[in-house]
């Protein structure tokens, strides 16, 4: 043989793109996401179920009295007291959103556009701490604002992030005197 026949026999054209099996995998894709998707959904819908039990957030009164201290920023979540996992979604504790923090002298309001507000009452308070992180929201040492209030008959920590981070030490120190003065009162 000669070699431009070689040449001419060893060359092939290009494979034709398969387009039925490409579009059945793109479509098998596509319905393994809308699966996982679905499943994560009705995981959270059943932790709201499982958490019927807690009451309704209560609300802040009609004269909350004058605020001492007040702090925008983003409220990341609420967790059963102590396990940081343990998301707590019933009543929209799980929904994160901007927030508004009032805290006065009838307790501390918080304010979430978007989302439910709820007020805990002052006697309600148990603990104020700094923490590096709460269900779904890590952060370094001592960016979170972590707030331990009683509802119903749960110990909750609801984590709160300021937009500037230097008033956390503030919030701590207030709450905690306002909490002991109140546990001193009892």
């Amino acid at each position: 043989m000669t070699p431009v026949i070689l040449l001419a026999a060893e060359k092939k054209s290009a494979e034709v793109t398969d387009w039925a099996a490409r579009l059945g995998w793109l479509v098998g894709l596509a319905l393994f996401v809308a699966l996982v998707y679905w499943l994560m959904r009705e995981g959270w819908k059943w932790r709201g179920t499982l958490q019927g039990d807690l009451p309704e957030l209560p609300t802040a009164p009609d004269t909350p009295g004058a605020a001492r201290l007040t702090m925008s920023g983003r409220y990341h979540g609420s967790t059963t007291a102590g396990q940081w996992l343990d998301r707590i979604v019933a009543h929209g504790l799980g929904t994160r959103s901007r927030a508004e923090l009032r805290l006065t002298d009838a307790g501390l309001d918080v304010v979430r556009p978007g989302a439910r507000d709820f007020f805990v009452r002052l006697d309600r308070l148990r603990e104020a701490r700094l923490d590096k992180g709460i269900a779904g929201k890590v952060l370094t040492e001592g960016g979170l604002l972590v707030v331990t209030w009683e509802h119903g008959d749960r110990l909750i920590d609801s984590g709160f992030r300021s937009d500037r981070a230097a008033e956390h030490t503030e919030w701590v120190d207030a709450l905690n005197q306002m909490i002991n003065k109140t546990e001193g009162a009892r």
